[in-house]
């Protein structure tokens, strides 16, 4: 097992069907969890040295990652965790691999408004700023002031990106295109508020979410963007699919933009059944349903990998 100068154990083959919500994935072909910027910077250094191919992950939601797995350095940034939240002011900052629900109820008590949404999120702060991640009528795009990010193949100098720089858009960030690595987020929310009124806010959105979703079963969150202003869900469902099948993978009978591992699901169940559902509602609609979950590694008809992606936000 080798060690990076930092001295965080690099694992070789870990599978990462341990490290999605989706439960499948094959394995990493190597691993490691740094718990410092420090140690993430280290193993930055030894892939490069390498000239192994690096991305980083989180939570591991809207990420589906193929059977054959991945070639070069993952990284999970789970224990990246922390926050430091100033209720006078409303400025929140918070390390890439903090749940965004964890924040959220932080916020919540603190008397901040503006991530009352994010509660049912099963994601990292990083992700979300990636991904622009959304529900309940808000967005990352929202509230995100900055982003400290560094570029792997450049060096230890981590910068700052301010939200404007960021492009974001509905379900999307520049992030998406660059091999940046997500490092911290600072948000600015609106203060003094009531914190007993916006915990209860953000417990009611809780609610509905998991009342409406699949939570029983593991799931990446929602599939597909929805093709404003139809929803992409309303359109599965109107064809008949909750409950279509490939393998272990099932369209949910519980709402329809969510595919569910029903038990022995593989990667490539899970993606027949995505192009499956894209194929039934282009050619019934005309509309090209896109995906939010983010593919790594090689997929057959894809005719691609894809190496650099902190992917892992949700809606």
């Amino acid at each position: 097992m080798p060690l990076t100068p930092a001295h965080e154990p690099v694992r070789n083959q870990v599978s990462l069907a341990d490290y999605t919500t989706w439960k499948v994935g094959g394995p990493a072909e190597w691993f490691a969890e740094p718990a410092s910027l420090d140690e993430l910077m280290a193993l930055a250094r030894w892939a490069r040295a390498k000239n192994l191919p690096l991305r980083l992950i989180g939570a591991g939601s809207n990420l589906l990652v193929s059977d054959g797995g991945l070639e070069g350095l993952t990284l999970c940034n789970r224990r990246l965790q922390g926050s430091v939240i100033e209720p006078s002011t409303g400025l929140v900052e918070a390390q890439a691999g903090e749940p965004i629900p964890t924040l959220a109820r932080k916020a919540a008590r603190a008397g901040l408004s503006g991530l009352e949404w994010a509660v049912g999120i099963p994601g990292t702060v990083g992700g979300a700023a990636v991904m622009n991640a959304g529900a309940q009528g808000g967005c990352t795009a929202d509230c995100l002031q900055e982003v400290t990010v560094l570029d792997p193949a450049a060096g230890d100098e981590p910068f700052v990106l301010q939200s404007s720089e960021l492009q974001f858009a509905y379900r999307h960030s520049r992030l998406q295109q660059e091999p940046l690595l997500v490092l911290s987020a600072r948000f600015r929310l609106s203060f003094g508020h009531d914190p007993a009124e916006i915990s209860r806010r953000t417990s009611t959105n809780l609610s509905s979410r998991t009342s409406s979703q699949p939570y029983q079963q593991p799931s990446c969150g929602s599939v597909f963007r929805n093709p404003e202003p139809r929803k992409a869900g309303q359109l599965i469902e109107q064809l008949g699919l909750k409950g279509l099948a490939v393998g272990g993978a099932m369209v949910s009978p519980i709402h329809a933009n969510f595919i569910v591992n029903t038990g022995g699901a593989s990667a490539h169940d899970i993606d027949q059944l995505i192009r499956l559902v894209q194929q039934r509602v282009f050619s019934a609609h005309g509309i090209e349903l896109h995906t939010e979950v983010k593919r790594l590694g090689y997929f057959a008809g894809s005719g691609a990998r894809s190496l650099s992606v902190e992917g892992e936000a949700v809606a």
